[in-house]
C-alpha cells in the first residue's frame, strides 16, 4: 500500500462509506460495485425516487448546492465522487474541503464547459497528439458575421448542459446559425466544423491517487438521434494503430489533468484515418457498461478503487462484447401510448445475454431504461445475439 496515499479500506465496524453526487443509473451501478467490495454507499440527490437511491445504503434527499446536506455527506464518507458532470463544481469544491473528492472540482468544471474543454484539448495536443475539431465561440451577432466559411457546415452546441444530443443543432449557413442561436435562447454556444466521420470510438481510462493509470480496450460506438445505440468491443473497424493512438492520447490527457477516477474520452476517426478528440465525461460512461460483463474489473469497481486509493484493477477483456442501450421506446408497441413490459424472457434466452435494468418505473420514449450486453467466444456470435434481441424488442437495425 502506498504510504503517501493511504487507502480507505472496507470496514464493518464502523463501516467505510463512499459517497455519490447524483442519483441516476450510473450511481446505482457504482453502488452495486462498491457494496460488493464491502463499502457502504451514500447518495445525495434531489429526487427521492431515483435509481441510485434504491440501491444505496443511505439517501440524502437534497439539492446539489445544499451546504447542510453536503456537509452531512462529507462527514459520513471517506471519499465522494459524482455520477454526472453537471453537479455544480462549487459543490465538489465544498466537499473537497471536508473529505477526499475524485474527480476534483477543477477536472469536473473543464468538462462542464465546451469552451474550456476544447481549450484544454488544444493545450494537451503537444503530448496527446490529437486536436479537437475546428471551432469558434458564438456569443453575439458579430461572432456569427465573423464565421470563417471553412467552419460551415457545422454543429452549433450550447456551451453548458448538453448531453445525449441535447443542445445541438446542425447548421449549413450563417442564417442557419442565427436561427439556431435564437432557438437556443442566445446563450453562449460553440460552433464546430462537421468533419468526414468514418466512425466514433471511446476510450475509458482510469487514474489512481498515486498517479497509476490504466486504459481499457477501445470501444466503437453507434449513435441514433444523439443517443448511444450500441457499443462494440473490439470495434470491427478499429485498427491496432488507431487503438494505440487513441489509448496513448487518453493517457496523456488524464495525466495532464491530474485526474483521479474513471474518465471517458470520445474520439472521431475520420475517413482519412486521422483522429480527432471530441469530448470527455468525468465519470463512468454508457459506452463502458460492457466492462461489467466482459472485463476482469468493471468501470464502476475501478471508480470505487480510485476513490478509496486502492490499486487499480485488471482491465483485460475476457470476451468479445456488444452492448445495446434500452430506451423507453421498446415499452410502446405499434405506436401505442400504453406501455407494456418487453419480452425479457425471450431476450434472456439468447446466448450470452446480460440484462441490466435501471429501476425506472416510468418508461418514456428516448429515456434510458437499461442495457443488454452480449458476450460470446467470437464477436460474430455476440452480434448475432444483438440482432436477435433487436428483433424481439422491435428495434430496427
Amino acid at each position: 500500500m502506498n504510504e503517501k496515499h493511504p487507502a480507505f479500506l472496507p470496514s464493518g465496524t464502523p463501516p467505510t462509506w463512499l459517497g455519490v453526487m447524483g442519483g441516476g443509473q450510473l450511481g446505482r451501478m457504482f453502488a452495486h460495485a462498491a457494496q460488493m467490495m464491502g463499502y457502504k454507499v451514500a447518495v445525495l440527490e434531489p429526487s427521492r425516487d431515483c435509481p441510485a437511491g434504491h440501491a444505496a445504503d443511505h439517501l440524502i434527499c437534497a439539492d446539489y448546492s445544499d451546504q447542510k446536506a453536503l456537509a452531512e455527506l462529507a462527514a459520513q464518507c471517506a471519499a465522494v465522487t459524482t455520477e454526472f458532470e453537471n453537479v455544480p463544481a462549487q459543490s465538489m469544491a465544498f466537499l473537497a474541503e471536508r473529505t477526499f473528492v475524485a474527480p476534483s472540482a477543477a477536472c469536473v468544471s473543464i468538462a462542464q464547459n465546451r469552451i474550456e474543454e476544447k481549450r484544454f484539448f488544444v493545450d494537451c495536443a503537444p503530448k496527446s497528439g490529437v486536436m479537437p475539431a475546428p471551432h469558434k465561440t458564438i456569443s453575439t451577432e458579430a461572432d456569427i458575421d465573423a464565421i470563417d466559411d471553412a467552419l460551415l457546415p457545422g454543429i452549433l452546441k450550447t456551451v453548458r448542459m448538453g448531453y445525449d444530443g441535447k443542445g445541438q443543432i446542425r447548421v449549413k449557413t450563417r442564417d442557419d446559425v442565427r436561427a439556431a442561436f435564437d432557438k437556443m435562447g442566445r446563450v453562449t454556444c460553440l460552433l464546430e466544423k462537421m468533419l468526414p466521420l468514418a466512425y466514433e470510438v471511446s476510450v475509458l481510462t482510469v487514474r489512481g491517487a498515486d498517479g497509476q493509470s490504466v486504459v481499457y480496450p477501445i470501444a466503437e460506438n453507434v449513435h441514433r438521434d444523439g443517443i448511444l445505440f450500441t457499443t462494440t468491443v473490439p470495434g470491427p473497424n478499429v485498427t491496432a494503430e488507431c487503438a494505440s493512438r487513441a489509448q496513448a492520447a487518453a493517457l496523456a490527457i488524464i495525466e495532464q489533468m491530474g485526474y483521479v477516477g474513471v474518465l471517458c474520452i470520445e474520439f472521431f476517426v475520420l475517413t482519412d484515418g486521422s483522429l480527432v478528440v471530441n469530448e470527455m465525461a468525468p465519470r463512468p460512461h454508457n459506452s463502458g457498461h460492457y466492462t461489467i460483463d466482459a472485463c476482469v474489473t468493471s468501470q464502476f469497481a475501478q471508480q470505487a478503487r480510485a476513490m478509496a486509493k486502492l490499486p487499480l484493477g485488471d482491465v483485460r477483456q475476457h470476451s468479445p462484447a456488444v452492448m445495446l442501450n434500452i430506451l423507453g421506446d421498446v415499452w410502446f408497441e405499434n405506436g401505442s401510448d400504453t406501455p407494456r413490459e418487453p419480452a425479457w424472457d425471450e431476450v434472456l434466452r439468447l446466448p450470452g445475454a446480460n440484462l441490466h435494468l435501471y429501476g425506472k418505473d416510468a418508461p418514456r420514449r428516448g429515456r434510458k431504461m437499461g442495457h443488454v450486453t452480449f458476450i460470446a467466444p467470437t464477436l460474430a456470435e455476440a452480434q448475432a445475439s444483438l440482432a436477435a434481441a433487436c428483433r424481439i424488442l422491435g428495434i430496427p437495425l
